[in-house]
Order: C-alpha cells, then structure tokens, then sequence
C-alpha cells in the first residue's frame, strides 16, 4: 500500500428544505402510502410541464455562496436520458454544462482546501423496492429537489473525505439547505476512487462508490476499495471502470454494474424550461445575510473562548448543538470551556444510551450549566453527577429540563465539612489498620483505597477533596 495513494472524489446529492418538489406542487415527506404524493408532472404524463419552484433557486443559491462558489447569473436545465423502472419519463431533469455554481472550496481539519467543481441542481427519481413477487415502484419522491456537489479528486485519505463530508453537512444544516439526515437519505454521498503510484501524475481507473449512509460508512468503504483496487493490480489486472455498492454487513464493496460515461446520458437542453437567469442584486442581499458558518465559528470559538480544536469542531458538526450551547454561555463566557468538555464527555454518552434528540437537549442547556458548575464547585460528586444524569435522561414523563433539575433538588448537597466527615473517616482508619501501617510505611498510594472506602460508606456524597486532606491530616498527625 505504501507505494500506491488514493485519488478520491465525493459526489454530494443533498436534499433541498422545501415544502414541495422542484416541479410540481406535490408534498416533500418521508413515508406515507406509495405513489400517493404524485401528480401528472412527477408521474411523466404526456403533456405534464414542469413549473421551478423559487424556493429551490433560493436554497441552492445559498448552498453555493456557503461553499465559496461563483454563483452564475444564468444556467440552464438539461435532460438525462436514461431508462430505469422509478423515471417515469425516461429523462432526468438536471443541469449540465451551464450549473447554477462552479468553482468553490471546502477548508478540511486538517488546514487541507479541497475544491468543488460544481453545484446543480437536479430532481430525484422514485424508488424501486425489490421483494419476492417482484420488483414495485413508489413514486413519491420522483421530483423530490436536490443540489449536486462535485468535488474535485483532491482527497488522498479516507480520513480527508470525512472531512469533507462532514464540513459540508455542516454548512448546509447551518444554512437551512438540507437536514443533514444521512440515514434517511437526504444527504447522499457517492466516492470516484482510484489508486496510482507515489509520484505519478495521471489518475488511474475511477471506480464509483454507492450506498454509503454515514460517515463511518464512508471511511470504511473508501478503505476497503483502495485495498481491493491495489490487491487488483499487484495481481498483475486492470482494474474495471465500474460502480460498486457498500455492503455494511459484509464490510465490502461489491460490483453493481459499468460505469456509465457522460455520452451515454445524450444531455440536451430541456425545451420545457427556460434558462434561469439570477438578478445581480438579489444575489448580493442572499450573500450579505449569510449566517456564521462552520469555519468562522470554530475560529472565534478557539479565538473568544479558548476551545481547543476538537471540541471546536465536536459543537459546529451539529448547528443546533452549536446554537444551544452560544446562547447558554453568552452571558457567562467565562465558563464556555468546562461546560463544552462537559456537553462532549458526560452529556453526549446518555443521550445515544436514551436516545434523546439533542433538540430535548437544547430546552435543557441552562439547567445542565447549573448542574456543570455545581460538578466543578465541588458541590456534586462524580457518583451524584452520574445519578443526577442518568435520572434525568431516563425520565420521560418530564422535559428534560424538568426532569434534570428534579433529580439536581433530590440529589441534595455534597458533604464537606470536618464534622460531619469525622466520624467516617475515623470508622475506616479503625476498619482498615494493617492498611494504615502499610500508609505510614511509606504506600501514600493507598490515600485512594482509604478515599473510596469513605465514599462509598458516605454513598458518594463527599467531597472528595475535603475528604482526602481530612484522611492525610489523620494519617499523617
């Protein structure tokens, strides 16, 4: 593998936020009973005429101009032709040689600018289910808007193309583009791989990767394609221009079918559509009311608030999560950091183990600051933190805020002064005498035992600061 490096591409299909298709006034949704949100448009009936939607203009105007993309005051719609059960007409409406954006640029983790050669916009065919009676078609999401984004081969690594992935999605969540759902398809990733040798300057033979639903996915299909593709020429053969599908539960890539080149799509200009031409300053009012995008946001985290780059990029892979947390620390700045590390290291883990939207956790951020800071005080102990959480996440007759809160009041305060420390201090030295000797030998570490020991008969409820310098002054007086 050390004498070969990957060439890798990502095509990005996201679904666009909009109410209707991109056509036609028929509802965008997920589920419902099959082929029951169409119409003569998206069902390709002789006579249909497409109708642009606006809002489609407007969304991918916006995905473009948060890519550093040139946005072009005129493109033009073109049909795809090919033939497949879920295109009803046999041609996809799409963009070709004229998109509505070129030449932009994502800034990766790693300081690394990878390209975007195009933004388009383009509609979704319907989906073909395949069972045992046979193969049935629902068209409900024939029509359905998306915007394509072509990368440039300008990633070497699996890793870089997580990064990219996920530098994407964040922009487009944070510009309400797209949600971002990768699981549920609205954001699709297909990754052209090829392998070459170190130095050489020409590409080798692109193979497309579909069928990849997370960014763990991703990584793993990319990985295991540069493996199969160096495996195939060391064996002394070519490897096959093709597309090849990510089995997740066999963690393989398998072969779907030849790739199709672009002349075998016979694009021509749709006659349905005229070109769609942007007014110039229109444009310039959608750039200067752009919000704050992921970038800018990691660096004035790291240059306000001393976030480390990790946690940075933790908070804006989410914008919602990212929005919480400002609006929770934008009067208390001073604290930004602890209550980040603790969102990431205690927050995170009992939402996936309850499996709570981060959008419960919004509604509760003020009270889990309160709870943050109590836990840095000293004010709760490690065990009353876990307990706290854990009843807080796991209740589900209360928001979260409420229910946090109410196991905060039950958990009471932590124990700290020497009064009431005292008696169970002297009840483990006196429980635990051959380890005291061995203190007093000269094993400081057993400091630790004699500290959980004492919280566990306090039932974690102590400070253990206070109760480590009372066990020392006892030993050691």
């Amino acid at each position: 593998m050390s004498a070969f490096e990957a060439v890798i591409g990502l095509e990005v299909h996201a679904q666009l936020l909009t109410r209707t298709k991109i056509f036609c006034s028929c509802e965008v949704a997920i589920g419902g009973e099959p082929n029951s949100r169409t119409c003569p448009v998206c069902l390709g009936l002789p006579g249909a005429l497409p109708v642009l939607n606006a809002e489609v203009v407007h969304l991918a105007v916006r995905a473009g101009l948060g890519t550093g993309c040139t946005v072009q005051l005129t493109s033009v719609f073109a049909r795809k032709n090919y033939f497949y059960p879920d295109l009803p007409k046999g041609y996809q409406i799409t963009q070709a040689e004229l998109p509505i954006c070129l030449d932009g640029q994502l800034l990766l983790d790693d300081g690394k600018v990878a390209r975007i050669q195009r933004i388009h916009l383009e509609e979704d065919a319907g989906k073909s289910i395949h069972g045992e009676s046979g193969t049935r078609v629902d068209l409900n999401r024939a029509g359905t808007p998306l915007v394509e984004i072509v990368g440039h081969p300008d990633l070497r690594t699996p890793d870089e193309a997580v990064s990219y992935l996920r530098e994407l999605r964040g922009i487009l969540v944070t510009l309400g583009v797209c949600d971002g759902n990768m699981e549920e398809g609205s954001l699709r990733c297909d990754a052209n791989v090829s392998m070459r040798l170190v130095g050489q300057a020409a590409f080798g033979t692109r193979v497309e990767v579909k069928n990849m639903n997370s960014f763990r996915s991703v990584r793993d299909a990319i990985a295991y394609e540069m493996t199969r593709q160096v495996g195939v020429i060391a064996d002394g053969l070519a490897v096959k221009q093709e597309t090849r599908l990510w089995n997740m539960d066999l963690a393989r890539t398998e072969s779907m079918r030849s790739k199709e080149e672009a002349a075998d799509y016979r694009y021509f200009p749709d006659p349905d559509l005229p070109p769609l031409h942007l007014d110039r300053i229109w444009l310039e009012n959608q750039r200067a009311n752009l919000p704050e995008l992921p970038a800018a946001r990691k660096d004035r985290y790291a240059r306000e608030l001393s976030l480390d780059r990790n946690t940075a990029n933790w908070l804006c892979e989410e914008p919602p999560r990212a929005d919480a947390f400002d609006r929770t620390v934008a009067n208390a700045p001073e604290l930004a950091g602890s209550f980040a590390t603790f969102l990431m290291s205690q927050v995170q883990g009992q939402l996936q183990r309850h499996e709570r939207p981060w959008s419960d956790v919004a509604e509760a951020m003020p009270t889990l600051l309160r709870i943050c800071g109590k836990w840095r005080a000293g004010q709760l102990s490690n065990r009353m933190l876990a307990e706290v959480l854990q009843a807080g996440f796991g209740d589900s007759a209360r928001t979260l805020g409420a229910a946090l809160a109410l196991a905060e009041a039950e958990a009471g305060a932590v124990v700290s002064d020497d009064a009431a420390l005292e008696p169970v201090v002297d009840a483990v030295l006196g429980q635990f005498s051959n380890e005291v000797s061995k203190y007093r030998a000269g094993q400081k570490q057993l400091i630790g035992f004699f500290v959980g020991q004492a919280m566990r008969q306090l039932a974690g409820k102590a400070d253990a600061k206070a109760l480590a310098a009372l066990l020392i002054r006892k030993l050691e007086g």
